[in-house]
């Protein structure tokens, strides 16, 4: 495994303690649970900011809580859309079952089954890294077609496809200067904007994605991998999950994206175009909001995706001839 080049800041955000939801909702809680919470252990990992923590009750049963108030403002809707879709998805997905929902008093609480499991350890292990990745294409046979209604990923992400159009509309306006880019993307700034706009119809298909696949997003429980968090699943190509999910594995420690690549299943029928396209725009996407302030509750996100930034913007410059 490489672990040159930059490394990824921690994926996560803002943790509160299950102390901080109001007693009333805590009180909800514990009636959809049907005990009282004795124990209540945060979780840090993952960029929703709010409450996330296994909870222990008196009964010794488990269960997985994630909450959140005003902290975000994109954050409660992002939860409602994971109620919705782990709700609908198949009984049969390795992921975690939905026990009950509390949106109330400003606050939306998701309840789930505890996973007996851990993350991905990181550096990347390989025979870990296998693991992960032969998962990957057994979840995409599964949601190949998707079983449930979902958003297409060009509706999902509006925020791909406009990082390098970001960028020309801020050199227009004359409140950015060409050095503030790298200087390859510079070059190329056209050629990038062209390719970037071509993204929704390069990933367009008919897979169920989970949309935001990370470690952070995985949990290992023994030969198992289940995926949690879904608020951004949609409709994709098969190869979706696997191509935005490579350049954090670069930076974890793992191989180069291309190394993965070019060996994995869900990339036998694709169209190196629609990738290196993908690519493209993933990588205006992290240089764009790489330079905005953090939002509210998310300390490490720029961070986190201003190295992502480093990495796919090179990956661009892999798959191309540009010079």
């Amino acid at each position: 495994m490489s672990t040159t080049g930059p490394s990824a800041p921690p994926a996560e955000g803002k943790r509160l303690p299950w102390s901080a939801i109001p007693a009333g909702l805590r009180a909800q809680v514990e009636d959809q649970l049907g005990g009282r919470v004795v124990r209540a252990v945060t979780q840090p990992g993952g960029f929703s900011p709010g409450v996330a923590a296994r909870l222990e009750l008196e009964s010794g049963a488990r269960a997985f809580i994630k909450a959140v108030g005003d902290i975000n403002p994109d954050s409660p809707g992002l939860h409602r859309a994971e109620a919705r879709i782990t709700a609908a998805l198949p009984a049969s997905t390795p992921a975690p079952r939905l026990l009950a929902s509390v949106d109330a008093d400003g606050w939306v609480i998701l309840l789930f089954e505890d996973i007996d499991g851990r993350m991905p350890r990181q550096p990347w292990e390989p025979a870990e890294l296998r693991l992960v990745l032969g998962a990957l294409t057994d979840l995409n046979r599964a949601l190949t077609p998707s079983p449930i209604e979902a958003p297409l990923a060009a509706t999902r992400f509006r925020n791909l496809g406009t990082g390098w159009h970001q960028f020309g509309q801020a050199l227009a306006a004359g409140s950015i200067e060409l050095a503030d880019l790298p200087p390859w993307a510079g070059r190329h700034l056209d050629r990038l904007m062209d390719t970037e706009s071509r993204w929704g119809a390069a990933v367009s298909g008919g897979s169920l994605a989970h949309g935001d696949m990370r470690a952070d997003n995985l949990l290992l429980a023994g030969e198992r991998v289940v995926f949690v968090d879904w608020p951004w699943a949609c409709l994709a190509a098969p190869w979706f999950d696997l191509v935005i999910m490579l350049p954090s594995i670069a930076l974890q420690g793992g191989p180069p994206p291309e190394d993965v690549l070019a060996g994995h299943p869900l990339t036998d029928a694709a169209d190196p175009d629609a990738i290196t396209v993908t690519v493209a725009a993933l990588a205006g996407m992290f240089c764009w909001a790489g330079r905005l302030p953090d939002p509210p509750g998310l300390p490490t996100l720029r961070a986190f995706q201003r190295a992502h930034a480093e990495v796919t913007l090179n990956w661009v410059r892999e798959r191309t001839d540009w010079r």
